[in-house]
């Protein structure tokens, strides 16, 4: 890669596979999720993420590229640490692991999507600008929505089970 062009393309077809990644890995985090909450957060964000996913396909379109993805390590890393606390915790440490592993896949999109619009922005790509930007804003939504649950729900079991517990 030696231009910003380059380096747009190749990122955008990095968010495309982390996309569909995320899309096929929702429905066992929901399964395994303990907070009601959460577990509707993560279907309804499921359902989101099919949507992003159609957005990509009309902003590869829109700059006459092959609909494709690119192998995201990042993604893999982020999928992989939720994989092992579904292994590993129960009760209230899983929606709290959970819930904490889901934020990291949408902050992850965040820096994604943000670098994505600025570079359409620069690179006068105005349609990708503009569903990008979509994007970005469903992702920063999302991760409030999370936040929200983590402070009046799953937090707060957390440390109810901790006075219980001693």
């Amino acid at each position: 890669m030696h231009t910003l062009q380059d380096i747009f393309e190749h990122t955008l077809k990095d968010v495309y596979y982390a996309e569909n990644a995320i899309l096929k890995a929702l429905p066992k985090v929901a399964k395994a999720s303990k907070d009601a909450e959460l577990t509707k957060a993560v279907e309804s964000h499921r359902a989101e993420t099919k949507t992003q996913i159609d957005k990509l396909k009309q902003v590869f379109e829109s700059l006459d590229l092959k609909v494709e993805g690119e192998k995201c390590d990042a993604i893999e890393g982020l999928l992989k640490e939720a994989d092992g606390l579904m292994e590993e915790a129960d009760g209230t440490a899983l929606s709290a692991g959970l819930l904490a592993a889901c934020q990291a896949v949408e902050h992850y999109e965040i820096a994604r999507y943000g670098a994505l619009r600025e570079w359409a922005k620069v690179l006068g790509h105005e349609q990708a600008h503009m569903i990008l930007s979509q994007i970005l804003d469903e992702e920063k939504a999302a991760n409030s929505k999370l936040t929200n649950i983590a402070v009046l729900n799953v937090n707060k079991a957390g440390r109810s089970a901790m006075r219980k517990a001693s």
